[in-house]
């Protein structure tokens, strides 16, 4: 009875026909950026779970799920403090919210100081992702452990007394992560394990992709950290990790055939700043352009003419798709099926601001009556199907974050600055053979 009162709701809330999507109106670039911004990060403001500030999984207008998610609270955690930086929001909510947050995160089953992918709210129970997933998840923790740094250090010098709690909350946290326990004493880091199953998903983190804040967090560490052997022999053993070919006269020294999904772009990068970061050889700033800018020339030559795609429309990434669900739109796979999620390339805004503006544009002025709703724009769009089928109106925790955080650094560097400021962090890049350049 409960879930189907709240199913109707979330149908009125973010229904078809939804009547907070505003007249659209031409805007200058920061006033365009900024409304974007904050209607954005009411995602991780408003639609929360009230009893612990978490971020939702989802909002599906067909359904409303009380799993709140802890990779995309790490998101979350950034995002709340750009939007009261901005004063979309009071100081005091976001600090309410942070504590709300930091405090259920410190009372919940953890596994070796590693939470869960996901947790019902109701319960405070872990939720199972999968089958033999249902305990640590090392890359969802080092999402979330982009935040808690992130709030630590917005939080720790206050003159508030109940602000730097909130600080010393974050840092224990932090700390208490043991990311030595989940190399299993091999020359590896390894994603889950479970009371369980134990080390059943047996998946080692290898390869140029979204997880490579997972090796930064471990080795900078003040508690548990890993050794750089570990980095070596295990992230970068990979056959995907050098690439080394060019795609349209744009060199990508890392990553699968044309870089793979965007979010391997952003979700490491939303606190570590990219610019002049290299280990000698890569420069991971320009890595992370061109692979923006291989999506771009991708949807210019679109080998597969599909509507709509060119200099307006582009960025392909994992998101909910119109006829296969949720799943992976990036070129050279068989579900790269005309499907263009927003997040892509409104994210890689710090990387490619002229292209990724004009998609902004376009979504906004042309097209924002389908595709930007109460909490920006939709998970997906497909311009090749019936009008009726071309808009998925989902909302992604994964999805909204980076909107919200990479915008944010674009316009000021406010989450990249806190996040560097860390201490630990410049350590644990030293420890890793990385450095930035003078």
């Amino acid at each position: 009875m409960k879930r189907t009162l709240l199913a109707l709701m979330i149908v009125a809330f973010l229904g078809p026909g939804c009547s907070s999507v505003r007249k659209v109106q031409k805007l200058s670039d920061d006033a365009l950026l900024d409304t974007i911004e904050r209607t954005t990060s009411r995602y991780f403001t408003d639609f929360i779970n009230p009893s612990n500030g978490l971020a939702r999984e989802r909002a599906n207008w067909d359904y409303y799920g009380d799993i709140v998610t802890t990779g995309g609270t790490g998101f979350g955690m950034m995002a709340i403090v750009a939007a009261a930086e901005r004063r979309y929001i009071p100081r005091e909510q976001a600090v309410a919210q942070l504590d709300n947050i930091t405090r259920f995160l410190d009372r919940v089953e953890r596994f070796h100081g590693a939470w869960a992918h996901w947790y019902a709210s109701e319960t405070e129970q872990v939720f199972p992702f999968s089958q033999y997933d249902d305990g640590g998840d090392l890359v969802e923790t080092a999402f979330l452990a982009e935040g808690l740094l992130v709030v630590r250090q917005w939080l720790q010098d206050s003159e508030s007394e109940a602000e730097r709690a909130v600080a010393r909350r974050a840092d224990k946290l932090w700390r208490e992560i043991e990311w030595d326990w989940y190399t299993r004493g091999t020359d590896a880091l390894y994603w889950h394990w479970s009371k369980n199953y134990e080390w059943k998903m047996n998946h080692r983190i290898k390869g140029f992709d979204e997880c490579f804040i997972t090796y930064v967090l471990a080795a900078a560490s003040p508690t548990h950290p890993i050794d750089r052997k570990v980095y070596e022999a295990g992230y970068k053993n990979s056959p995907y990790y050098h690439n080394g070919k060019s795609y349209y006269g744009i060199p990508l020294s890392l990553g699968m055939e044309y870089g793979g999904p965007l979010f391997f772009t952003h979700y490491s990068w939303l606190g570590l700043n990219p610019h002049g970061l290299t280990d000698g050889e890569v420069r991971y700033f320009e890595r992370n352009r061109a692979h923006a800018l291989i999506h771009y020339n991708y949807a210019l030559e679109n080998p597969k003419k599909h509507a709509g795609y060119g200099p307006n429309l582009w960025g392909f990434t994992s998101s909910d798709d119109p006829l296969v669900g949720y799943c992976s739109h990036h070129p050279g796979t068989p579900d790269e099926n005309g499907t263009v999620s927003p997040t892509a390339a409104v994210s890689s805004i710090v990387y490619t601001p002229e292209q990724s503006m004009a998609v902004i544009r376009h979504l906004y002025e042309d097209l924002g009556r389908q595709l930007f709703g109460r909490y920006g724009f939709y998970d997906a769009y497909n311009p090749s199907l019936a009008p009726e089928k071309q808009v998925v109106k989902h909302y992604l925790a994964i999805d909204q974050g980076p909107i919200v955080v990479m915008i944010e650094n674009y316009r000021s560097g406010l989450i990249w600055n806190l996040f560097m400021q860390a201490p630990e962090i410049q350590k644990g890049l030293e420890r890793l053979g990385l450095y930035y350049e003078k």
